[in-house]
C-alpha cells in the first residue's frame, strides 16, 4: 500500500492553497481529485456564470492577482484555468480522477480508500468544498413526474429549458441569476421567495465587498455555537458578476416580468403553494440592508473618505395580492429550478466525526486527531467562504498539522 503524510481531498481552490502550505512546510503529500483540477468550477455551474466577487479578491495561495481589471468578474471557465496553471507551476503533486471511496482509521493513522487503490497516511484534509450537493428539499418528491426539475448544478443554459412556464425556489444569488438569465430568454419565470438578503454591486463609489472588508465584517470569527449555526444557515450574498456593475435584487427582476410569490410552503394534487409571509422577508432584507449601509456611512464619515453621497436602493416593492397558488404541469408550471443551497459531500467519511446534523465537528477547521476540514461556510470568519478566505485557513491549518507531526515525533 502507497502511504504518504498527508492525503488532501478535493483540487480546487482549498485543496490547492493546503497543497501550497504543505509544500512550503516541506510536508510530502498528495492532492486527490474525482475529476480534473478546479473539476465543480468547469463542470458543476452554469455557461454563463462569473464569479461574484472582484478579481482583486480572488488570488490564489502564493499568487495575488495582479491582472488588468481588478474590478471586473472573472468567467468560471477562467477561474478554473488559473487554478491549474497554479497547480502546474506549484509542481502540486494532484492525482485527477481518482475519487475517494472511503476514510478509515488503520493504526495510529489513515487508509484512504479510492478507485484506483488504498493510501496509507497520517494526517488528512478534507477540502472538497461546502457545494457538493445540491440541498433539494424533500417536498421535490411530491412535484408531477411531467414537471422537469434543475437545480444550479445541472442548469446550463436558458435554451434548455422548456418553453413553459418556470417556477425558481430561492431568492440568494444562483436563484436570483438563473430566473433573470431565463426571464432575458423570454421564459415566464416565477421567484419563490423565502429569507434572503439585500445588497447593491455598488454603494458610495466602490464595490459594496471592498465596503465590507474594510469594515472588518469579513474577519470576524463566529461568537458562538449559536451564532455559527445562524451564518452557516444565512442566505448567500446577492450579488452579479456582470461588467455593468448592475444590483440583482428582487426590483430588478419585477422590471423583467418576473412574478414573485412567498416561501414554497407544499406541493399537492399538481399545485405549488405558497406562504403568505413574502412582505414580512422582503421587510427583513430590507432592514438588514439598511443596517449595513448605516454602519458604512459612519466609517466613511469618521474615517475621512472621500466617497460620493449615498444613494439607496428604493424599499422592496410588493405585489398588492401576492399569488398563494400556481398549477403545475401541462398549462403550467413546467420546469422547476431549486435554488435552495448546496451542502457537502462528506459520504466518504466513515469516522465518528459528524454531529446531530450529520456535519463535521471542527474548531476552525480543526476535526481531530490528525483530521481538517476546508472550505466550509464561516470555517474560521465569513472570508473563509470566499476565494480569498481558502489560503488564510490554508495556513493556519497547515501550521497545526506540522505541529502535530512534529509533537509526534518527538513523542
Amino acid at each position: 500500500m502507497k502511504r504518504v503524510t498527508t492525503i488532501v481531498v478535493g483540487a480546487g481552490q482549498c485543496g490547492l492553497a493546503m497543497s501550497h502550505a504543505l509544500r512550503r512546510r516541506s510536508v510530502d503529500h498528495l492532492v486527490l481529485e474525482r475529476g480534473r483540477i478546479a473539476n465543480s468550477w468547469r463542470s458543476e455551474r452554469w455557461d454563463s456564470l462569473r464569479l461574484l466577487t472582484p478579481n482583486w479578491m480572488n488570488g490564489l495561495a502564493g499568487r495575488p492577482y495582479r491582472g488588468p481589471d481588478p474590478d471586473g468578474f472573472m468567467a468560471c471557465g477562467e477561474f478554473a484555468d488559473r487554478l491549474a496553471r497554479a497547480a502546474a507551476l506549484d509542481g502540486a503533486p494532484v492525482l485527477q480522477e481518482t475519487r475517494v471511496l472511503a476514510l478509515d482509521p488503520l493504526g495510529g493513522g489513515y487508509r484512504v480508500q479510492t478507485d484506483q487503490g488504498a493510501i496509507a497516511c497520517d494526517s488528512v484534509v478534507i477540502a472538497s468544498g461546502e457545494c457538493a450537493l445540491p440541498r433539494i428539499p424533500g417536498l421535490a418528491g411530491d412535484l408531477p413526474p411531467d414537471v422537469l426539475q434543475l437545480t444550479p448544478q445541472s442548469y446550463k443554459r436558458a435554451a434548455d429549458v422548456p418553453e413553459a412556464g418556470v417556477l425558481v425556489v430561492g431568492a440568494g444569488a444562483s436563484g436570483l441569476q438563473i430566473a433573470r438569465e431565463l426571464a432575458q430568454a423570454g421564459r415566464r419565470v416565477t421567484l419563490a421567495v423565502g429569507n434572503h438578503l439585500r445588497l447593491p454591486r455598488r454603494y458610495r463609489g466602490a464595490d459594496i465587498l471592498w465596503w465590507m472588508d474594510r469594515l472588518g465584517v469579513l474577519d470576524l470569527p463566529p461568537s458562538g455555537e449559536d451564532e455559527l449555526d445562524r451564518l452557516r444557515r444565512a442566505p448567500s450574498l446577492p450579488l452579479l458578476g456582470d461588467a455593468s456593475h448592475a444590483d440583482i435584487d428582487l426590483n430588478s427582476l419585477q422590471d423583467l416580468g418576473i412574478e414573485i410569490v412567498g416561501r414554497l410552503a407544499g406541493l399537492t394534487e399538481g399545485k405549488a403553494w405558497f406562504s403568505g409571509s413574502l412582505a414580512n422577508a422582503c421587510a427583513s432584507a430590507d432592514l438588514k440592508l439598511a443596517r449595513l449601509l448605516d454602519r458604512i456611512d459612519a466609517h466613511a464619515d469618521g474615517a475621512g473618505i472621500d466617497a460620493p453621497p449615498a444613494y439607496r436602493l428604493p424599499a422592496t416593492r410588493i405585489p398588492e395580492a401576492p399569488r398563494l397558488m400556481l398549477r403545475l404541469g401541462a398549462g403550467g408550471i413546467g420546469t422547476v429550478v431549486w435554488a435552495t443551497g448546496y451542502r457537502p459531500d462528506h459520504r466518504w467519511v466513515t469516522l465518528p466525526v459528524f454531529d446531530g446534523k450529520g456535519r463535521i465537528r471542527h474548531a476552525g477547521g480543526v476535526v481531530g486527531e490528525g483530521i481538517y476540514v476546508l472550505g466550509l461556510r464561516h470555517l474560521r470568519s465569513a472570508r473563509s467562504t470566499h476565494i480569498a478566505g481558502a489560503p488564510r485557513d490554508a495556513r493556519v491549518l497547515a501550521r497545526h498539522l506540522t505541529g502535530r507531526l512534529g509533537g509526534r515525533a518527538a513523542a
